[in-house]
């Protein structure tokens, strides 16, 4: 058990305890309040002096482990670059706990992080929630997949067209988007098919990593910057009956309305 005082505790719930305690056991908060008294004698103590104590913060997109820090080439996984569907890719193969953004993070109060493969294409892979302590990156996991990423506009077009194929244009990259998700779904109901009708299925790798976004497990992640790529990456995801995140979203104050609606 730990027990914690003397802080302005923050609960990011709207309430604020001015000199507050907060009781922690087996990693997980039980009690937030003031005038808690410690539950147990054996319990670890901080004394926050006046400092403030708020829940650990939780990086919603980043690469760690994955672009590791001053490594180079040999550190950084983070974007296959020569097939622009390869949704079958885990960013649970490529993470590396040590790396030393790990310790950075956690020493910023970042406990919890979503990491996966970057936006050189138009389905990059599957994102994984982990926590940023640990050694053994199975132990750290909270989720893993968590999210399917997919990327719109200049990086799929820029990594692309200077190997002189598809895609080049953004029609190309809705294009890839659409037909993959079409085959994803036909894979599924033949599935649903054989197995109501008690037959032999062979099972396609590729097709399978998708079955938990078309079953609203975890959703599309999505790469935009311009407001016409958020609003392609939008339209297709409710043709699809998807969900989906937005990452970056750098215009999307321009279509504020659009997004919300």
């Amino acid at each position: 058990m730990l027990y914690i005082k003397n802080g302005r505790v923050l609960t990011m719930a709207g309430k604020i305890f001015e000199n507050g305690q907060v009781i922690i056991e087996n990693g997980k908060i039980q009690a937030v309040g003031e005038n808690l008294s410690c539950p147990d004698k054996k319990a670890a103590v901080i004394d926050a002096q006046g400092g403030w104590i708020l829940p650990g913060l939780v990086e919603a997109h980043c690469h760690i482990g994955i672009t590791e820090e001053k490594k180079g080439f040999e550190g950084d996984d983070c974007n296959e670059g020569n097939q622009p569907v390869i949704p079958y890719l885990k960013a649970l193969d490529a993470v590396n706990p040590m790396d030393s953004a790990f310790h950075n993070a956690l020493s910023a109060g970042i406990t919890a992080v979503m990491a996966g493969p970057g936006s050189s294409n138009v389905v990059g892979g599957q994102f994984l929630l982990m926590k940023t302590y640990g050694r053994v990156l199975d132990r750290m996991l909270l989720k893993e997949p968590a999210a399917m990423k997919v990327a719109f506009g200049e990086n799929p077009k820029t990594n692309y067209s200077g190997q002189n194929q598809v895609p080049s244009t953004r029609m190309s990259i809705g294009a890839l988007l659409r037909d993959e998700l079409t085959r994803a779904q036909n894979y599924r109901s033949r599935k649903k098919a054989a197995q109501k009708n008690g037959e032999d299925f062979e099972a396609d790798y590729r097709l399978e990593c998708w079955l938990p976004v078309l079953e609203g497990k975890i959703p599309l992640k999505a790469h935009v910057h311009r407001a016409d790529d958020i609003l392609t990456a939008i339209r297709i995801a409710k043709e699809f009956g998807l969900g989906l995140t937005l990452d970056h979203c750098t215009e999307g104050h321009l279509i504020a309305r659009e997004i919300k609606a």
